[in-house]
């Protein structure tokens, strides 16, 4: 009786852990079991509340032009597929958004819809043992910053993907980063999305 007790104890506490925390962000490899239901929990913190005249629009920077810089036009051209009525993108691999479109790109989307609920969906490098994690958070995408560029912020929250090692000569880094890694990470963070905003 002690040890059936201890046991569900522990389960429920374990289950605690695991549940991401609305102000603290997630971090969690792509490979990770757990990692589709937590992004999609993590995601739906932010979500779940919103009014119902206010848009989702899910922004996907980067470019094709480099494979670890396509990490957000894959992730939009994924969740274009799924042609949901619950949100809308912006950032596919055939019309990807990145520095010399953005602030464009941004400016529609305000014309578009009143006050949208946006969400930023990048590529980031950073240490080694990080490559392959994804994280969800507060605040904007600063995009640019892992090449030195100031680019306008992007989002209320975040989707970043760790492609690659960061800190030196970061657009070769860029461009011989693995296209495995970057298709299983936007595949799980298109999936992750999908789900939090169809709960």
């Amino acid at each position: 009786m002690y040890h059936t007790g201890y046991k569900r104890e522990t389960d429920e506490v374990k289950a605690l852990n695991l549940a991401p925390q609305p102000n603290v962000p997630l971090k969690i490899a792509y490979t990770d079991p757990e990692a589709p239901a937590l992004i999609s929990d993590k995601l739906s913190f932010y979500t779940r509340w919103l009014p119902a005249d206010r848009r989702i629009v899910v922004v996907c920077l980067g470019t094709d032009r480099s494979t670890g810089d396509s990490l957000g036009p894959i992730t939009g051209s994924v969740l274009s597929k799924y042609r949901s009525p619950a949100f809308d993108v912006f950032g596919t691999l055939e019309q990807p958004v990145h520095a010399m479109n953005l602030d464009e790109t941004l400016d529609l989307i305000h014309r578009r819809f009143r006050h949208p609920f946006i969400v930023g969906v990048d590529a980031c490098l950073g240490k080694a043992a990080s490559v392959g994690n994804i994280h969800v958070g507060e605040g904007p995408i600063r995009p640019g910053a892992g090449v030195n560029k100031e680019l306008s912020p992007v989002g209320e929250i975040h989707v970043s993907g760790v492609v690659n090692i960061g800190g030196f000569m970061e657009y070769f880094v860029l461009q011989n980063t693995r296209l495995h890694l970057v298709m299983g990470m936007a595949e799980l963070i298109a999936q992750g999305l999908y789900a939090s905003f169809h709960r």
